[in-house]
């Protein structure tokens, strides 16, 4: 199982993965923080992304990818965070650390973190 951030769950979408990130994601089920719907929704509504979060194909990625909630063990989880970030990347990576499941993100802070598991 891996924890994807936003922006690897949107590039999946569109196709737009390293041979890497492509490598793991067919190796592994997905799975998601719920805050990332919630990033999707206001990239959208700010015009920053193209997409329907209607979109068939959409739904039908949803329907085969675990979604965590933002739930009171993810919110303490981000004191334990290494770093600081906006919010639903704390949140997001935080879900990793509760969920005990690698994050696939390409953002350099993240990536930075010595406590986050990250897929290799």
């Amino acid at each position: 199982m891996l924890n994807l951030d936003t922006h690897i769950l949107v590039r999946a979408l569109d196709g737009r993965l390293t041979t890497r990130e492509r490598a793991l994601l067919q190796a592994h089920p997905w799975g998601i923080s719920a805050m990332v719907l919630w990033e999707l929704h206001a990239l959208v509504r700010r015009g920053r992304l193209q997409m329907s979060l209607d979109d068939p194909d959409f739904l039908d990625v949803l329907r085969h990818c675990t979604v965590w909630p933002v739930d009171v063990e993810v919110a303490r989880a981000t004191a334990l965070l290494d770093f600081q970030s906006d919010p639903a990347d704390e949140l997001i990576a935080a879900t990793s650390l509760v969920h005990h499941v690698p994050l696939l993100t390409r953002d350099a802070v993240l990536l930075g973190s010595d406590v986050v598991p990250l897929a290799m």
